[in-house]
């Protein structure tokens, strides 16, 4: 183990560093400008790093360890009960340092380049997919102020273009309608050349094409795992994985009694939203479904709700995905998995 710890509280410009011994005497504090900040740790003896998990956290992190630290970081979470008094980027840092040297303490898995840039598609996708999702209301909405409801969805799109050329509007909706259309259809082209970026991506890997064995599991589900979710090594079984997905009830117990809420909602969302959505689809053809999970889902939905059935069906999911990436196996349908060679 290290004998100096040094916990930064990262920013754009300035940085704030803090040193100490294991046993908790402070070394020095320093504040540094962006420039400064890597010619400093050089210096310095190979030593623990924390920082904080933020948006540039995985790339110095990346930095620092090429310069011979042992970098973790840190959920900001689990720095907040340590801050002394006010706050400050002095008192982060030292608030850093404090959390890091308790024995108990869970880090964040730093993330290589290629898994940053796999999230970078992935998020691009999604933004473009709010967006002509905005459009489309946007339409919607413009139609509704002279009387033409439309449904929801993107699949009705094809249906205001043949409304717009039956209906009486006054000439500057119709060119608006029109233009709205216009991006909508631009928008659809963007997320298809992603959505096949994401497909050839996900059958280069391993692990991708592992995961699509599994129903309820595709390219999109595999490539944000893989994107986003730690070693599943580092978690000691399924239902870690699934806890730390945010599908397990939310607990408020006390005195002897078990309370148990809603889905904790922790952990990454995108990956907790499209196990649900897999989960959903799934649902529809459960009888189909020719496994152990299959039968144990019908069961569920005859004794509880829809909605519920749906989360568990998740958890479940989540399990399996863990063991099917931790024991390097293969989903097959019948209910057992077994090794890929």
């Amino acid at each position: 183990m290290k004998d100096t710890v040094i916990g930064v509280d990262l920013a754009k410009n300035i940085f704030q560093v803090h040193g100490a011994s294991r046993a908790g005497e402070v070394m020095f504090r320093k504040k540094l400008r962006r420039q400064q900040f890597m010619q400093f740790m050089a210096t310095q003896s190979p030593a623990l790093v924390v920082l904080e998990a933020c948006g540039s956290a995985h790339y110095w992190a990346r930095e620092l360890a090429g310069a011979g630290h042992e970098v973790r970081l840190i959920a900001p979470q689990y720095v907040k009960p340590f801050v002394k008094r006010q706050k400050n980027d002095a008192a982060d840092a030292e608030a850093i340092v404090i959390a890091a040297r308790q024995p108990e303490m869970r880090f964040v898995e730093p993330r290589t380049e290629a898994q940053q840039a796999r999230g970078v598609l992935f998020r691009a996708r999604q933004r473009l997919v709010h967006q002509r999702t905005e459009l489309v209301n946007a339409l919607r909405a413009v139609l509704y102020e002279f009387g033409l409801v439309v449904p929801q969805g993107i699949a009705h799109i094809r249906h205001i273009e043949a409304m717009l050329g039956e209906a009486v509007l006054p000439e500057a909706v119709k060119q608006e309608c029109l233009d709205l259309l216009r991006q909508i259809s631009e928008q659809s082209v963007r997320i298809d050349v992603r959505t096949k970026k994401i497909r050839m991506l996900a059958q280069e890997s391993e692990n991708t094409c592992r995961l699509q064995s599994m129903p309820g599991v595709g390219p999109l589900t595999a490539l944000a795992i893989e994107a986003f979710a730690p070693d599943l090594q580092s978690f000691r079984r399924g239902r870690d994985f699934a806890a730390w997905l945010g599908l397990v009830p939310r607990q408020y117990s006390t005195g002897g009694k078990t309370r148990l809420g809603r889905i904790t909602k922790t952990g990454n969302r995108q990956i907790r939203t499209l196990l649900v959505l897999g989960a959903t689809a799934m649902l529809h053809r459960a009888h189909k479904w020719d496994s152990a999970a299959g039968q144990w889902l019908c069961e569920l939905m005859a004794r509880r709700p829809r909605r519920l059935a749906t989360v568990a069906l998740a958890n479940k999911m989540a399990r399996i995905i863990w063991a099917l990436l931790s024991r390097k196996e293969i989903y097959r349908p019948a209910g057992v998995s077994v090794s890929a060679g």
